[in-house]
């Protein structure tokens, strides 16, 4: 059995190719109103919806089901429990629902929010694999005491299903608001508007949707590119979609394929990252993303550097900013966003550079001085501390190590100054105490019994 190693895997990113398409429709008393044509706003409902479901035969990846709310018991008796699940999914139950449309009379009230927490059972167990939509018609609001925007809220979250669409039939422009909160929200007017935010609707759901993310330098060239890209639902906080940006010989940005019916928040994790609030993607279309990444280069050197005989962590943060945004190594080169950032280099003692500026398009050098190297003989087991004078300031810059009583290491240059007391010596006033200057390529002992 040949085994394909991990790295050598194949693995596309893309919405899911199933679909689930609830339609919830308002069956209660008022959508026995009428239209500008006179025509009763059920009927008109009834028959576009039913068109719309007998189209949708063609298509193998989709299931649908019907739930109707207000439809079941008078409106006078105000019965917030009148929401039923008439045809669940299933495959090819097109002419069972178009059925069921032709006899839904209205009567009732309005629970919105309670057909919601209903339709989460609806749909059959949550599967990555599989969208689940939900259409609303309506033309009246929530008239149960209940909040449908925080339902649709928390099953969304839940990732029961997608963002609904609501179709608004006939309502004045102040419920937009209350409907917007709920999912996308279509406010129509007429018959014509009716049928062609059903079709919309469809279309978002349905059509392929794709983005390039177009990464530009501080000249908005297009050039950058190989960073770490991800879209971010914005009602759930989960990434949705991770890429590793890309471009071809000519330049150009890639394209990939993205669910339309999500809210993104879009981030390139630069150092530190960028990110796009409430990405504006356009259903059934391929949409260009262009964000500015203006980035500069860090690079530091050092004369002498093998002196210290091993690898230099350098820290760095934004300025006056506890979070660290990036190790890198002393003499390795890395990219960071245009601005000030703090620099805390682990030299022997510490190097800190505050309020550094990287300047975008350039590579940006920190040198420092050559170090010297000191060798220490203590020459017995003890307590102590190396300090530097910073001016006239006392910095502490380490304690020696009780069981070490020699050793070489290099250090930057500057005054130094190193208080011991060894073990065996019974007192505070044994304390010894050494002054020294460590200038750039010097080599000196320092022994604190002469």
């Amino acid at each position: 059995m040949l085994t394909v190693p991990l790295f050598a895997q194949r693995y596309e990113q893309k919405p899911p190719e199933k679909t689930r398409i609830l339609f919830l429709l308002d069956g209660s008393g008022s959508m026995l109103g009428t239209w500008n044509d006179g025509r009763l706003k059920i009927d008109v409902a009834k028959t576009l919806l039913g068109d719309l479901i007998d189209s949708l035969k063609v298509n193998k990846n989709l299931e649908l089901a019907l739930r109707v709310y207000g439809h079941q018991h008078d409106r006078r008796l105000q019965v917030c429990t009148d929401s039923k699940l008439e045809i669940g999914f299933r495959a090819n139950n097109h002419q069972d629902l178009v059925l069921k449309l032709r006899t839904i009379q209205p009567k009732g009230t309005t629970p919105i929010a309670y057909s919601l927490e209903q339709a989460a059972n609806d749909f059959p167990t949550a599967d990555k694999k599989i969208r689940n939509v939900i259409i609303i018609i309506t033309d009246g609001l929530e008239s149960c005491d209940g909040d449908p925007c925080a339902v649709s809220l928390a099953l969304q979250k839940k990732n029961i299903f997608l963002k609904p669409f609501v179709i608004g039939l006939g309502l004045n422009e102040s419920y937009t608001d209350s409907f917007g909160c709920l999912g996308r929200f279509f406010d129509v007017t007429d018959v014509q508007e009716f049928r062609e935010s059903l079709d919309e609707a469809i279309r978002q759901t349905l059509d392929k949707t794709t983005v390039s993310v177009e990464l530009l330098d501080h000249r908005n060239n297009k050039v950058v590119k190989d960073l770490n890209v991800s879209f971010t639902n914005r009602t759930t906080g989960e990434s949705a979609y991770d890429f590793v940006h890309y471009r071809d010989r000519e330049g150009r940005p890639d394209s990939v394929e993205i669910d339309a019916i999500l809210d993104y928040d879009l981030t390139v994790y630069s150092v530190p990252p960028v990110t796009l609030k409430n990405v504006n993607i356009n259903p059934g279309k391929h949409n260009v993303i262009p964000i500015k990444i203006p980035q500069g280069t860090l690079s530091l050197t050092m004369p002498g550097y093998s002196e210290y005989g091993r690898k230099i962590p350098v820290v760095v943060r934004r300025n006056n900013g506890a979070e660290i945004l990036n190790k890198q190594e002393f003499r390795e080169s890395y990219q960071y966003l245009a601005g000030t950032y703090d620099l805390e280099i682990f030299t022997m003692p510490k190097t800190i550079i505050k309020g550094y500026k990287i300047s975008a398009g350039e590579t940006n050098t920190v040198t420092l001085a050559k170090p010297g190297v000191v060798n220490f003989i203590l020459g017995a087991k003890g307590f102590g501390s190396l300090y530097r004078w910073n001016n006239t300031e006392q910095e502490w810059v380490y304690n020696f190590p009780y069981s070490t009583t020699q050793w070489t290491t290099a250090m930057q240059p500057g005054k130094y100054k190193l208080v011991y007391r060894a073990d065996f010596a019974k007192g505070s006033k044994y304390t010894k105490i050494k002054e020294f200057t460590v200038t750039s390529g010097s080599t000196q002992t320092i022994n604190v019994n002469r």
